[in-house]
């Protein structure tokens, strides 16, 4: 055990039993923040057009708040852009998130100095936890690598703006500041591929023992480093790295490639990070799920998926979720988000403690038809095919082609590429299709009913979806791929991606 790990070893210890006796109450630990939130709120801008002096419970609140997407609350973030205080939360945002959004252009998400520990406190809190659980600290006496967007930040009405990634550079404390890679210099280069080379370049020679980022930007990493060094996997150029940390996709359809690379598997730890608010984190190594955060300064409310879209949909706190239920994810925060649709869906896999997986996108979905099918669908489905049929997929995303210009019924359109292509596509393609029928039954309708055709692979070149990314401005950092789509826009830019 080295200096570092030994030093912190006590205090993660004492991170993991907070942990353990915040989620044992996390019901108790909402209703608390519930009325904390509404105490400062009622002095706010909106809390006064909103009527927060009258509000004595939840009831009272879902009639007086109404749930809002960022185009909501826009006017609010105008006004503190026009430099006014006391608007969405007391004072004025220690920061903006600079985020962008598919209808609203560039989003500005106040970050607050009270949200300052939910954003930057629980990924230290999820890295603890783990070392307390499985005594492996040794990831603390190395180097360290976050494969994120650059620190740079600029200043909207004198408030800093930047990615979230980049905000939480700055948060980085000073012990873990000089172990982490890259350096700064190269962490603001934009170019996601000249970034990449730079960063091979610095850590090829390091003692890398912790990983993070979103699991296609690792692939890309880890690919560059086999290249440059000539070694067949990344344990092999760095026998100390034992923990990868990840969030913002589901890992399981990355999975096979990324432990082929690494040379086997090792222990990960996914969090569940947003702009809006640090939503969850993997609290056990053997449990499933992501521990719902909830004593970390933000209110959470569920709604029905398929109600959230109308006008006023059921709206339930912590206390009246149901497990196997796909719930749009609604926050309420302490940097003065009210009823903010974070765009999520999550499922509960457990109850006491609260523990979750996020199943998809609201606004990433098709129902051309009426079938809904969501992202964990596919994925599931696809999951499943490869581990069948011992295939490996690099990306995958699907869409409705409604007016099929070969004729004939409407189809789904996956749109994949391989690492290898199967040996018989038409028995692939049949039994994603069958597993597709056993996860949604409107779907299974209208493959019986003769309403839509089984699903049509359409089998991408090697870089397929790199290559749309770059196109798209998106290469690297926090960005991803769509899983699904309810229109032809991804599809037309990657039918020109065809395997030949």
């Amino acid at each position: 055990m080295g200096f570092r790990s030994s030093i912190i070893k006590p205090f993660a210890h004492k991170i993991a039993r907070d942990i353990r006796r915040w989620s044992a109450r996390a019901v108790l630990e909402q209703e608390q923040i519930f009325k904390q939130l509404l105490a400062t709120g009622k002095n706010t801008a909106f809390g006064k057009a909103h009527g927060f002096e009258q509000i004595r419970s939840y009831q009272d609140y879902i009639e007086r708040v109404p749930i809002r997407d960022y185009e909501g609350i826009k006017p609010y973030i105008e006004r503190i852009k026009a430099g006014e205080s006391d608007v969405l939360w007391k004072g004025r945002p220690a920061y903006f998130a600079k985020t962008s959004g598919t209808t609203s252009g560039v989003k500005y998400i106040p970050i607050s100095n009270q949200s300052i520990p939910n954003h930057f406190g629980s990924a230290r809190n999820a890295l603890f936890n783990y070392y307390a659980q499985t005594g492996n600290g040794q990831w603390l006496d190395g180097k360290v690598i976050f494969l994120s967007g650059s620190p740079e930040l600029t200043e909207t009405a004198g408030i800093p703006t930047g990615r979230l990634s980049g905000i939480s550079n700055h948060m980085i404390p000073a012990w873990l500041r000089s172990s982490q890679m890259p350096s700064y210099e190269t962490n603001c280069i934009e170019d996601w591929e000249t970034k990449l080379d730079r960063i091979v370049e610095e850590t090829l020679s390091q003692n890398m023992r912790l990983i993070s980022g979103i699991p296609p930007w690792v692939q890309m990493y880890y690919e560059r480093l086999i290249e440059r060094s000539g070694k067949k996997t990344i344990k092999e150029i760095f026998p100390d790295f034992s923990v990868f940390v990840y969030g913002g996709v589901n890992y399981e359809p990355y999975r096979a490639k990324l432990e082929e690379l690494t040379g086997g598997r090792i222990d990960s730890v996914e969090t569940y990070p947003a702009s809006e608010g640090f939503v969850a984190f993997q609290d056990s190594q053997n449990e499933p799920g992501l521990l719902l955060n909830a004593a970390s300064g933000i209110f959470f409310e569920f709604v029905p998926a398929e109600e959230i879209f109308l006008e006023n949909p059921t709206r339930l706190w912590l206390k009246d979720v149901q497990p196997g239920v796909n719930y749009a994810l609604i926050i309420n925060n302490n940097a003065g988000l009210w009823g903010y649709n974070l765009g999520d869906t999550v499922q509960f896999v457990s109850i006491n403690p609260p523990r979750l997986i996020v199943s998809g996108r609201i606004k990433h979905f098709i129902s051309a038809f009426g079938e809904h099918v969501i992202g964990k669908e596919v994925e599931e489905a696809m999951l499943q095919t490869c581990h069948e049929q011992g295939v490996k997929v690099v990306e995958f995303t699907v869409a409705p082609q409604v007016t099929p210009p070969e004729g004939g019924f409407p189809y789904h359109e996956w749109f994949v590429e391989f690492d290898g292509l199967p040996e018989n596509l038409a028995a692939f393609s049949a039994r994603l299709d069958e597993l597709m029928i056993q996860q949604n039954i409107y779907y299974q309708d209208l493959i019986e009913g003769n309403i839509l055709r089984p699903l049509v692979i359409t089998p991408l070149q090697k870089d397929a979806f790199r290559e749309y990314m770059k196109s798209q401005g998106k290469l690297g950092g926090q960005n991803k791929v769509p899983r699904l789509s309810n229109d032809r826009q991804i599809a037309e830019e990657l039918t020109g991606l065809k395997l030949k």
